[in-house]
């Protein structure tokens, strides 16, 4: 498994998305799928998913959270924070989903394009008492349910190719192609000469052909 970046950084980039979605909703008043989605629209969050250091633990998430609306050219009145003695809902959203994005790699705006970020907040009952790797687990069911193709054939069809035309451009036979295709084969486990084969045909990166999840 490759992961969005240095599990040195984890803990403290899991405290900063939490403490950034609790005072954007608490304090500023946000709903959190609208925050969130400004979080993505400003970059801050592609920073955050490639372990820029400045953004995972060079910033608290207060910070984070007036980064991310003057990224997106909002200017508000900076107020001095409440801290809450107990973890809001928000909090474990931001988290657990933090945790989530690192262990799959995937962006946050795939993640939440799959599973709406109310979806991932209505999950806090009950994995805020679970252990993460069953929070990992559910999200992985949602996520698949969500996008059931594999990107193989997402990227075959963008291109316009059938899984014979691909093969005959490739050179991977056209049974091999369909097994990755309905998750016979894995294609994470795929000798690296078809990988790069397909690639080719494809237009695209070895790792754009990966199943994260």
């Amino acid at each position: 498994m490759i992961h969005a970046y240095d599990k040195v950084y984890l803990d403290k980039a899991r405290i900063v998305l939490g403490r950034m979605l609790d005072f954007a909703v608490y304090e500023l008043k946000y709903d959190i799928t609208e925050f969130f989605e400004l979080f993505i629209s400003s970059g801050v969050a592609r920073r955050f998913e490639h372990g820029e250091f400045t953004v995972l633990v060079g910033m608290s998430g207060v910070e984070l959270v007036y980064e991310v609306l003057e990224k997106v050219g909002i200017k508000v009145e900076r107020i001095k924070p409440k801290y809450t003695a107990d973890r809001s809902e928000e909090y474990w959203t931001g988290w657990a989903l933090a945790y989530y994005q690192w262990e799959t790699a995937l962006s946050f705006a795939e993640i939440v394009h799959c599973v709406p970020i109310k979806e991932i907040q209505a999950l806090y009952s009950p994995y805020h008492e679970m252990d993460i790797r069953q929070f990992v687990d559910r999200m992985n069911e949602l996520y698949r349910v969500a996008k059931p193709e594999t990107n193989l054939k997402l990227i075959r069809q963008r291109a316009g190719l059938s899984q014979r035309q691909l093969a005959e451009w490739s050179g991977v036979p056209v049974r091999t192609i369909q097994q990755y295709e309905q998750r016979q084969k894995n294609i994470n486990k795929a000798q690296a000469e078809y990988l790069v084969m397909l690639s080719q045909a494809l237009c695209c990166e070895v790792q754009d052909l990966l199943e994260k999840v």
